[in-house]
């Protein structure tokens, strides 16, 4: 039997994504995101507001990254969330966490979070339907600990993701079947 929740938040799970942006003074700014996702291929869509310092720096340098954050930095991510750079200028100095420029965009990579999407800002859209940052997705990078043979190895990136129900954050791990492959057995 099926029980009626008193809740709207329903869909599990939802990433968490590390913004990352540069201050008018060349400082890092970095908040935590879960409402992102692709739009389509190559482009990323945030439901970022304005109030936030994140989307002023986007809209003034047109370049942002987003890093999947990682259960080895939980506490970093989650202090990324709950503080605004609005109101802590130096918020990601505080974390301990270092970063470097970005390859492609005026953006930085943080360097703790093992994969990392270099963005180009197309556009801030705001509507009856919600607010949000779009980018297209120029540059992906990847730690060499997430690499196996050369190529991407989710596991090991050991993301996190976030429970919209509960409010909390699990682990995203282990690979269970094969996308595109496994429902063909029912065909």
């Amino acid at each position: 039997m099926r029980k009626k929740l008193d809740i709207t938040e329903g869909i599990f799970p939802m990433p968490v994504l590390m913004i990352a942006t540069y201050n008018e003074d060349g400082s890092v700014n970095v908040m935590n995101a879960a409402w992102g996702t692709m739009q389509e291929r190559g482009n990323v869509a945030l439901k970022l507001s304005e109030s936030h310092k994140t989307v002023q720096n986007i809209k003034a340098k047109g370049a942002f990254t987003v890093s999947i954050a990682d259960a080895d930095h939980l506490v970093e991510a989650d202090y990324f969330g709950v503080e605004s750079g609005n109101n802590v200028p130096d918020k990601f100095a505080r974390s301990g966490l270092t970063s470097v420029k970005a390859e492609t965009v005026d953006a930085p990579v943080i360097n703790e979070f093992p994969l990392c999407l270099e963005c180009e800002f197309i556009e801030y859209q705001h509507n009856e339907y919600g607010v949000g940052v779009i980018g297209k997705v120029v540059n992906v990078t990847a730690d060499e600990s997430v690499l196996v043979d050369g190529k991407l190895d989710m596991s090991l990136v050991n993301a996190i993701a976030f429970d919209p129900y509960t409010h909390g954050y699990y682990k995203v791990t282990e690979r269970v079947g094969e996308a595109f492959k496994d429902g063909l057995k029912l065909k």
